[in-house]
């Protein structure tokens, strides 16, 4: 039987803290499913779609990751939902800093009440990557910075294409 992990998050853009957790879920399961999440109550960057293509990108093209084992796509579900319809028990989450540990160790809880088969894997990103996040990436190039070190070229290009 086939370990499959569910990813979800907003992606907007994908960083190499988004990656970094990709990558190493990657070497636990046989498959990751890269959850972009579409819901109402943020004020998103970029479309839904423009966020599946960046991921995509940025994983097969920059990246030359394995296509067969990691499935994109979008969802405004519960996560418990998408677990289901993808016969999986594992949600996948980053952690970057403690502070990120008080929000998702909540969500983890309620995914846990919401169905008792679901366990979360919390996994960090390597120790360089831990302070990037997608507001900063977003910010940063906004005011015209270098940000080569937090995401990649495809990433980038997008960002600087949506700004200019």
């Amino acid at each position: 039987m086939k370990k499959i992990a569910i990813y979800p998050g907003t992606f907007d853009p994908i960083t190499f803290g988004h990656i970094d957790v990709i990558k190493k879920g990657l070497k636990l399961f046989d498959k990751l499913v890269v959850a972009v999440s579409d819901g109402e109550n943020k004020d998103y960057l970029f479309s839904k779609d423009e966020r599946i293509e960046i991921i995509y990108k940025a994983l097969f093209s920059d990246l030359k990751l394995k296509k067969k084992k990691i499935e994109i796509i979008s969802f405004t579900s519960l996560t418990t939902d998408l677990c289901r319809k993808y016969k999986s028990n594992i949600i996948l989450r980053g952690l970057r800093a403690v502070s990120d540990f008080e929000y998702e160790f909540q969500l983890a809880g309620m995914n846990r009440k919401l169905n008792s088969n679901i366990e979360t894997l919390f996994l960090m990103s390597d120790v360089e990557n831990q302070i990037i996040s997608s507001k900063f990436v977003k910010e940063i190039v906004k005011l015209k910075g270098d940000i080569k070190k937090f995401t990649t070229k495809s990433t980038i290009k997008s960002l600087k294409d949506k700004y200019e």
